[in-house]
């Protein structure tokens, strides 16, 4: 039986992308011990918060939608996409910011719902947006 889902993100500076899962979004986290990002991580979690350990991040609630890639004349490309949901975008922009996050884009509204583009440092841009469709991470 599949009991979660394990996101991943891959990173050109994975410290400084996990202190910014920490340290900016406050994710709850365990950690392994190993050779930070020279070896596998092994054993139960140390209880380290040094981004250059493997942390791993508690995710909360979440859903997973599929998207056509095929919509009449319309093609898109296969892909997966990772993004993050709140409930009220222009608090959280706000709150983020304050914790030294930066946005790539200005608020939009994207039809799905209001969105903005966070930076996140070592990896690409990350969708927050607010949703205004029926959502199913409470399920």
């Amino acid at each position: 039986m599949i009991t979660s889902v394990h996101t991943l993100i891959y990173s050109d500076d994975a410290a400084a992308t996990r202190a910014f899962f920490k340290d900016v979004l406050h994710f709850p986290f365990v950690s392994e011990p190993g050779d930070g990002d020279h070896g596998e991580p092994h054993g139960e979690g140390s209880g380290s918060q040094d981004p250059a350990d493997w942390l791993i991040f508690g995710t909360g609630p979440s859903e997973l939608g599929v998207h056509p890639t095929i919509s009449g004349e319309w093609k898109g490309e296969r892909r997966h996409q990772f993004t993050l949901m709140c409930d009220d975008l222009e608090a959280t922009v706000t709150e983020l910011t304050n914790r030294g996050a930066e946005f790539a884009t200005q608020k939009e509204d994207m039809g799905f719902g209001l969105g903005v583009m966070l930076k996140v440092p070592g990896a690409d841009d990350i969708l927050l947006y607010e949703p205004r469709h029926v959502t199913a991470y409470h399920c």
